[in-house]
């Protein structure tokens, strides 16, 4: 009842507040913010049709033979018995072909709006949406070095998103506040993202209630009801191998019947917990992405999903996962092939690192991954900047030093042009033998969009950069953090619906004690 009631207070406030919220949004400093990226280049393609269908064979095998578990979760067993699977305890073998033509009622893109409509990103086909890191619980910074997530942290990486003009989504889990109460941070994460930026965001998924607490937030923040659209694409996390759990199948089970868009996605650390091999791996997520939208499907047909693999390699050594790999690449290349063939947006890649420092490591590791994700067709890619020790740590260095890579991407992604322009004969006529393009009339039309330039890396002379401090890539990147910090501004917000926040906020807190547990 008390949901309910601030709910409703948010919806009568909302339509009182539209001109305030106009006026303010008139007198607001406005961030330039690049479209999602449309590849006009192909994509990698490693494996022949007759691969995949090899692959595809053998994941129905899986799904008819093998199963997979729904534990602790008896409302999925009884929609998977309806559906004609065969349920042995909490076991579902899902008979041939069925979990494919349960999938093909997903829609193969979809629009995520934002509070901001200029934000809205289209989720699939040719389009790469970038949003920042997720989930870690430790925040490295240049100034202090490694310590646990605060709620300032977490505002701080929603600011950072904010401003910068190639990522396109604010995230989600950004880091791991562990300064609020397990039960509670939640409802911060979300006010942060909905008040300190007017991107698009994730929802909540560590427990059902959990996610329909997004809902309810969501529904405010939108006016009293959610749009037609999906105003979140939130991250489900398969218990790979072949294992979902009642938790996120919960998240997933909310979302869906709110038509809000979820990630189906393996977790797979290859080695440990998927085989060794490509081939097998790439097998076991097809069978485990084809199970979880087709249990989407039985939610809410045509709710919107994702075809999500997050999979890194092994250290056989150590144990320790290891990424940007030739095998993480090359799995990321085949999923991708897989995605298209089920006609599904694809998530994977990210600026994934084992290093423990914004170094050497970290900058080879990133690169490889998110030029496999250019490369590999991913639509939507979470992880694009700020990661660092395998998905330990978030850096605010890191962050920035990636996005500012992430514009290289979008410059990768338009391809070659042809046009006249593009192909310069005035210029080549001007010039002639034995000249220089530097004054001409196509170089002074063209030089401030010919070629991508960077807000963080050092071009000057060695002169200049002893002079101005000699300093490294991180500490420029510490330089452009307390730049963005200071001079961040607040987006424009209804102040009655951030009211209504407030107020649903606090009164959810209210209604249990902290759990830290």
């Amino acid at each position: 009842m008390a949901e309910a009631g601030a709910a409703d207070t948010g919806r009568r406030r909302a339509r009182g507040g539209g001109g305030a919220a106009r006026r303010a949004e008139r007198t607001s400093t406005r961030h330039e913010v690049a479209r999602f990226i449309e590849r006009r280049i192909p994509d990698f393609e490693v494996l022949d049709a007759e691969a995949l269908e090899l692959i595809e064979a053998n994941a129905e095998t899986v799904l008819e033979e093998i199963g997979v578990n729904f534990v602790e979760n008896p409302a999925a067993l009884e929609r998977w018995r309806e559906a004609g699977a065969d349920v042995q305890g909490e076991r579902v073998h899902i008979p041939r072909g069925l979990a494919r033509k349960l999938c093909a009622t997903a829609p193969g893109r979809f629009t995520q709006t934002s509070r901001n409509p200029e934000r809205a990103v289209e989720i699939g086909g040719r389009n790469l949406v970038l949003a920042p890191v997720y989930g870690p619980p430790f925040v490295r910074t240049y100034e202090e070095g490694r310590r646990y997530a605060t709620m300032a942290d977490f505002e701080m990486f929603v600011k950072l998103t904010y401003q910068s003009k190639w990522l396109h989504h604010s995230g989600g889990t950004v880091c791991e506040p562990t300064d609020v109460a397990v039960n509670k941070r939640h409802l911060d994460m979300l006010l942060a993202h909905m008040r300190l930026s007017d991107k698009p965001y994730m929802g909540s998924v560590t427990d059902p209630k959990r996610a329909e607490d997004s809902v309810r937030m969501s529904e405010i923040l939108f006016g009293g009801a959610l749009p037609a659209d999906p105003v979140m694409t939130s991250l489900i996390n398969i218990n790979s191998p072949l294992t979902f759990d009642n938790v996120m199948m919960g998240a997933l089970e909310v979302y869906a019947a709110a038509g809000q868009a979820c990630i189906v996605s393996p977790f797979i650390v290859g080695g440990a917990m998927a085989p060794v091999t490509i081939g097998g791996t790439l097998t076991q997520v097809l069978a485990e992405v084809l199970a979880g939208v087709a249990y989407s499907q039985l939610v809410k047909p045509g709710a919107p999903v994702i075809f999500g693999a997050f999979v890194t390699s092994i250290d056989m050594n150590s144990g320790a996962p290891t990424m940007g790999t030739p095998e993480a690449s090359l799995i990321l290349y085949g999923a991708g092939q897989l995605a298209r063939r089920l006609g599904l947006p694809f998530r994977s890649g990210g600026a994934l690192c084992t290093s423990k420092l914004p170094d050497a490591q970290a900058a080879y590791e990133t690169a490889n991954t998110l030029n496999a994700a250019l490369l590999g067709g991913v639509n939507f890619m979470l992880h694009s900047a700020g990661w660092l020790e395998g998905g330990l740590v978030a850096s605010p260095e890191k962050l920035v030093l990636d996005a500012d890579q992430l514009g290289m991407l979008h410059q990768l992604a338009g391809g070659i042009s042809l046009d006249e322009n593009g192909m310069a004969m005035d210029a080549i006529r001007e010039v002639g033998p034995g000249g220089h393009y530097l004054g001409c009339s196509h170089t002074q039309a063209n030089f401030k969009t010919a070629f991508w330039r960077t807000q963080v890396l050092d071009y000057k002379p060695y002169e200049t950069w002893i002079e101005e401090g000699g300093m490294d890539s991180v500490q420029f990147a510490a330089r452009r953090v307390k730049h963005l910090l200071d001079t961040y501004e607040q987006p424009a917000l209804d102040p009655a619906i951030e009211e209504a926040l407030q107020a649903y906020v606090a009164g959810r807190k209210a209604e249990e004690p902290d759990a830290f547990g």
